[in-house]
């Protein structure tokens, strides 16, 4: 069996990161690839007996802009069975595009005299729709560094046969700031009780043992742990069953501090038991 994992996404969004880490688990990678060519590449490397080649990710993007971006879905669909693929769809705001590519200085590849950058940006994501829109998991940059998207990738998206499965991600946040755009399903618990306003909790997360006790203690935070559950472990496999790869459960609050986190990391510890592949990533503590 071969894995082949696809990167494509906005530019200035990690693609290269995320090519990077896979090349470093032992993935042969090939930047920037024209996508008309990507049967040949798999044709030619599926039956090599190296070892080398059993594992392929490759970049599809913008920079091949006379691209039929329409066709990369069909073309997915029409590979071997013996293939095993996904797609991996990174994007990000476009305030944070439009920073990161002025911190670089970089040329984005659609931009030209008569094309901004916010034009092209905005021009980019209409011409990789196709490939969003059938992404197996989309992750969200705009808050993430460097290092951050490395340990996603790695984690999520990775060749170890032996934790095949779905992979899960639990993502706490803060709703002042945004629901994160990669969230298959969200749950709001602003509702419950909030650590917030007790002065000694405050400066505290859901990660410290305070909280972690004040909150154990709210009978309406153990019954939306329970319905939460119930909701998952009723759907989950239905989801899993029908070939998904990848689910994202955003847990938001108001300042993604406190309850949010203490959830995430509540809802990841039980559901580890369960599963072979299951993430936290606590997107307002990493912003701190």
């Amino acid at each position: 069996m071969m894995k082949l994992v696809i990167i494509s996404g906005r530019s200035g969004s990690g693609k290269s990161t995320a090519l990077n880490v896979l090349e470093d688990v032992g993935f042969y990678c090939v930047d920037n690839l024209p996508a008309d060519l990507l049967p040949a590449l798999v044709e030619k490397t599926r039956h090599n007996a190296s070892d080398e080649y059993r594992h392929i990710a490759v970049s599809i993007d913008a920079r091949n802009a006379t691209a039929n971006f329409d066709s990369v879905p069909t073309l997915i669909k029409q590979l071997p069975p013996d293939v095993d693929s996904d797609i991996i769809y990174l994007d990000a705001n476009g305030s944070t595009l439009i920073k990161r590519f002025s911190e670089t200085r970089r040329k984005h590849p659609l931009s030209n005299k008569q094309v901004a950058l916010r034009q092209a940006i905005a021009e980019e994501s209409e011409l990789l729709e196709p490939i969003a829109t059938a992404a197996d998991l989309t992750i969200d940059t705009s808050h993430m560094g460097v290092h951050e998207l490395r340990d996603i990738v790695k984690k999520r998206v990775h060749s170890d046969p032996g934790a095949r499965g779905m992979s899960i991600l639990f993502i706490s946040f803060g709703f002042k700031k945004g629901i994160p755009i990669d969230a298959d399903v969200v749950y709001d618990v602003r509702c419950l009780p909030n650590p917030y306003w007790l002065p000694n909790l405050r400066s505290q997360t859901g990660t410290d043992k305070d909280v972690i006790d004040f909150l154990n203690d709210q009978d309406e935070v153990n019954e939306m742990f329970e319905d939460i559950c119930q909701y998952l472990d009723k759907w989950l496999p239905r989801f899993e069953s029908n070939s998904r790869s990848y689910m994202t459960i955003g847990i938001g609050c108001t300042g993604g501090m406190h309850r949010s986190v203490y959830l995430s990391e509540r809802l990841k510890n039980w559901y580890a038991e369960h599963h072979k592949n299951v993430q936290v990533h606590h997107r307002e503590l990493h912003n701190v």
